[in-house]
């Protein structure tokens, strides 16, 4: 597929992304054929604990806009690190023998010192199996100090992971002193493992002896990539639909896992989803906790979509958060698409709208009303026009027929923790309904 000249202005932190894959990879990995797929990602979204988590084994938070998501006390007292180690668990999309970690400070205050860090594979809980954990290196030093605002990517680290649907990389990270401000992704639904604060480096542990605490969250790191020649990448880019809010915790069923078990090995599906996010820069409604959001997805589409290698597909589920928690217009959200549409195409990569789903009924913000349904299918009218290359109708799949603007009552539960759901978010079997009406063969001739 042909790229089309443009000139695409990108942020700081995308711009350092772009340069690493293009450099690094020619220099890691040409020689032998071979260059870097995106294989995990985590959407670097604000600062602990501004955000809205899901399964978080915490205490409730201080009340009031920024403050939503509970807290660990007993694992960060002060809300940050301090000399401790955080063991990190993801689910890598594609099998390899060689990875890259990115670690992001791009919200903190103050540089975050790593004194180290591994990766290997876990096994149950926080341990891990033999053999398999290997140090990681960052220009050739074991520890890295990252700026803040910035991001680094490490060295290419030999790791053996043969099956990507039953294997999970497990990534500690030893935070040396105190890592101030913690750049987060709110909402993992994979439980990770904490050390206790100032009990020191326990990267290189086999066992699970020195991590008491869970977390459903991830913290400094939001990207996983895999040496691997061939592999196109499909982005799932929008927010806690597609981040997988009410799905199974540690059960890699979000509709971005489905499609994945859909397309098979040789197509990499990553997930760039926030909570809360909107496609425009409107915010929310007073009351509202806009930081929780993460930046919309205007601003972090360089980041979150461009930078990544091996792009060739996106498939944006986004707009409702903006309905319903900010009240824009639906002129605005498709103002919004259209900008996305264009500089998607501008890099000769495809992009599949996908329609949003009911949230009549939700009793929080504006999702519930009247009002909010009318521009979400005027919305939904102008993604099914052909503007974008493909649709995904999961409004069509999600919408009680016996009860317009509502989810049907089969996904209308909580797949997270039990019990009722929301009215906005669908479950996990919403997830498998939405993901079985995404054209796979057209993404398959996509990414040929």
């Amino acid at each position: 597929m042909a790229a089309v000249a443009t000139c695409v202005l990108l942020t700081p932190v995308a711009a350092a992304e772009a340069r690493e894959q293009t450099g690094a990879a020619a220099a890691a990995g040409g020689a032998r054929g071979q260059t870097w797929a995106a294989a995990w990602a985590g959407s670097a979204q604000g600062v602990y604990p501004i955000g809205y988590s899901v399964g978080q084994p915490g205490v409730p938070g201080p009340a009031g806009p920024g403050n939503t998501a509970p807290l660990l006390t007993a694992a960060f007292p002060d809300n940050q690190a301090r000399n401790q180690t955080l063991r990190l668990i993801v689910d890598p999309s594609v099998t390899g023998d060689s990875w890259r970690v990115r670690l992001s400070n791009e919200f903190g205050t103050r540089a975050v010192t790593f004194g180290r860090a591994y990766a290997g594979l876990q096994s149950t809980g926080a341990n891990l199996t033999p053999g398999t954990n290997r140090p990681l290196t960052f220009g050739g030093r074991g520890s890295v100090v990252v700026p803040a605002g910035r991001t680094v990517l490490s060295d290419p680290v030999r790791v053996k992971v043969a099956d990507a649907q039953s294997q999970r990389l497990a990534v500690s990270l030893h935070v040396s002193g105190a890592s101030g401000p913690m750049t987060w992704h709110a909402a993992s639904f994979t439980t990770s493992y904490v050390s206790d604060p100032d009990s020191g480096d326990h990267t290189a542990d086999r066992g699970d002896l020195a991590f008491p605490h869970s977390t459903t969250s991830w913290y400094f790191l939001s990207e996983v990539q895999a040496q691997r020649s061939g592999v196109p990448t499909v982005v799932a880019f929008g927010d806690s639909i597609t981040d997988g809010f009410f799905s199974t915790i540690n059960g890699s069923d979000r509709w971005p896992d489905v499609l994945q078990r859909r397309l098979g090995e040789r197509t990499s599906v990553v997930t760039e989803a926030i909570g809360g996010n909107m496609v425009t820069r409107i915010g929310r409604t007073p009351g509202g906790c806009t930081p929780c959001d993460g930046p919309p997805a205007l601003d972090r589409l360089d980041r979150d979509v461009l930078a990544r290698p091996g792009v060739r597909a996106v498939i944006l589920l986004e707009g409702i958060n903006d309905l319903g928690g900010g009240n824009a217009t639906a002129e605005q959200v498709i103002a919004g698409y259209r900008e996305i549409i264009r500089r998607v195409h501008a890099r000769g990569i495809k992009i599949v709208g996908a329609t949003l789903t009911p949230s009549a009924g939700t009793e929080f913000g504006l999702y519930g009303t009247p009002e909010t349904d009318a521009k979400r299918r005027a919305v939904n009218a102008f993604i099914r026009s052909g503007a974008f290359d493909g649709v995904a109708d999961f409004s069509a799949v999600t919408e009680d027929p016996a009860n317009p603007g509502h989810l049907r009552p089969e996904f209308d539960t909580n797949s997270s923790v039990g019990g009722p759901g929301d009215h906005l978010h669908p479950n996990r079997a919403g997830f498998l309904a939405m993901a079985g009406t995404i054209d796979v063969n057209q993404l398959r001739r996509w990414t040929a």
